[in-house]
């Protein structure tokens, strides 16, 4: 199976020492200084980059070598924007589905004169309409929040314990797949290992 490593690891001598990666950086006098430069707040990442069409046997292989209850896909959180927000919060208050599509593509981007209506009275909207103002400023209110989990490219959380000890666990919408609930945020500032299981295209 091919796979190479990649990342910001990727040209140390570590990485080569354990057959992470092919090239000797001392021979080719590769660059390695940012890697251990003290503006950097983070340990250095290492992905691995595997065949696009077998990368799902090394995914079902993580989970035989350490088990599902040790090993777990990382939750991507999907955050309410611009358009999702306001179409959202405009149904909830009972605007019609008119209403709603004409305020939707009243936006460019949510400056403050957005939301004070300087832009919305070209669509036909009454900026001073009570109902409006609450609707525009539950949608200010609303941006941001979290609307959906779903499953991170290829990150891995590998354990030495239970995962359950640690964090929630669910069933992934993928057959024979598991995550936990967190996102690449969460488990970063838990100090949790990360391994980025990815594909590249031949």
């Amino acid at each position: 199976m091919l796979c190479q490593g990649r990342g910001s690891a990727a040209n140390s001598t570590i990485c080569f020492c354990l057959g992470i990666t092919a090239v000797n950086p001392t021979k080719f006098d590769l660059l390695f200084e940012r890697f251990i430069s003290s503006a950097r707040n983070e340990p250095p990442d290492i992905d691995v980059d595997f065949e696009h069409e077998r990368r799902e046997e090394i995914i079902q292989y993580i989970y035989e070598k350490y088990g599902r209850d040790r090993a777990g896909i990382v939750a991507t959180v999907t955050q309410l924007r611009q358009k999702g927000a306001v179409r959202d919060v405009a149904k909830a208050m009972g605007m019609s589905v008119d209403a709603i599509n004409r305020l939707s593509s009243s936006i460019w981007e949510f400056t403050d004169e957005w939301f004070e209506g300087d832009r919305i009275s070209e669509h036909g909207f009454n900026p001073k309409d009570p109902h409006l103002v609450k609707v525009l400023e539950l949608t200010r209110q609303f941006m941001g929040f979290p609307r959906q989990l779903g499953q991170h490219t290829g990150g891995f959380v590998i354990t030495d314990g239970k995962l359950t000890d640690l964090c929630p666990v669910i069933n992934a919408r993928m057959e024979d797949r598991t995550n936990i609930e967190w996102n690449k945020d969460d488990i970063d500032a838990l100090g949790f290992l990360k391994i980025d299981v990815l594909a590249r295209f031949r």
